[in-house]
């Protein structure tokens, strides 16, 4: 775990500003909802993706990762564990920095493909509780 707790450091202090929040969508009663709005309280600008591509917190969802039309730095993945590595394939596939699984996210396999390719990678941790850890 002292890797994945140098990934979050590192992810959430260094490794960019745009995150793209995989499984985000207007509905305020999913987690990825709060949670995206805590990225934005720490300066992050998130990206929705999702099928319905709508524009949640006043950015302008895409219906894939592959659709985005900018650099990403951080994909967040708010997805179930069996569709998890095909979006982390997909990081790895347009140039993001590193790769984020949500609490209950667990994918080995992904991890270590992910890992492989050079990304940092955080497995089944949320980010909003990580950064009332680092304060």
């Amino acid at each position: 775990m002292d890797s994945q707790s140098e990934s979050v450091r590192k992810i959430l202090n260094e490794l960019g500003e745009t995150w793209a929040v995989v499984g985000l969508s207007a509905n305020e009663a999913r987690a990825a909802y709060g949670v995206a709005a805590t990225l934005q309280r720490h300066g992050k600008r998130i990206v929705p993706v999702h099928p319905k591509a709508e524009t949640v917190h006043g950015e302008q969802g895409y219906a894939s990762l592959s659709d985005i039309p900018f650099p990403v730095d951080v994909v967040d993945v708010f997805v179930r564990s069996d569709l998890a590595g095909e979006v982390a394939d997909e990081a790895v596939a347009i140039g993001a920095k590193a790769v984020w699984f949500q609490l209950g996210v667990v994918d080995d396999a992904a991890y270590d493909r992910v890992r492989a390719a050079g990304l940092d990678m955080v497995m089944d941790r949320c980010p909003a509780i990580e950064y009332k850890s680092l304060s």
